[in-house]
């Protein structure tokens, strides 16, 4: 095994993909199909997540409560991010669709997409073709969009994030 030279960010949306499959038996290739990420990069992401104790050995299983900690503790320092230029794009942190039944602001967050309905800040994907993977799965989308609260949202917006995500990676049968 190689080198552990830490988490990199698209590690974080192929773990929340796992979880959004809510216990579906999965292969290297239905996945990269998926997300648009190779399957090496996939294999070379769950080998730093196995390192890392966010996978199990065999590389199937997340460990859901270390997975939650690291998000919950971690993912807004090792992956900060500033919303940068207004853009077209799909929503996310608190302008994600699920976020605006509890938060209304006048200031939307997107990732950058040209045929996206919606204007506003941009944030930065965790992968180049993330957008193109949120669009086919509502859980997985609406999961990132939770994770983007964390790192971008105020106090009241991170607690409900937080405990939208426990809701979802601790309880399997949540979907």
């Amino acid at each position: 095994m190689r080198k552990h030279n830490g988490m990199r960010p698209q590690d974080v949306a192929i773990l929340l993909k796992i979880i959004s499959m809510n216990g579906q038996h999965w292969q290297l290739v239905g996945l990269s199909n998926s997300l648009r990420i190779s399957i090496s990069e996939i294999s070379e992401s769950l080998n730093r997540s196995q390192f890392a104790g966010l996978i199990d050995y065999h590389k199937k299983q997340v460990n859901r409560q270390n997975l939650l900690e690291f998000l919950e503790h971690g993912v807004r320092y090792v992956f900060p991010q500033q919303p940068g230029a207004m853009v077209r794009g799909i929503p996310t942190a608190h302008s994600h669709p699920f976020m605006k039944n509890t938060f209304m602001s006048e200031i939307n967050y997107v990732w950058p997409d040209n045929k996206g309905e919606s204007m506003g800040l941009m944030i930065e994907p965790f992968y180049p073709k993330q957008v193109e993977g949120v669009k086919e799965d509502q859980q997985y989308y609406k999961l990132l969009a939770l994770v983007d609260v964390i790192r971008v949202g105020k106090v009241r917006e991170v607690k409900h994030a937080i405990n939208e995500l426990k809701k979802n990676i601790l309880h399997e049968s949540s979907y």
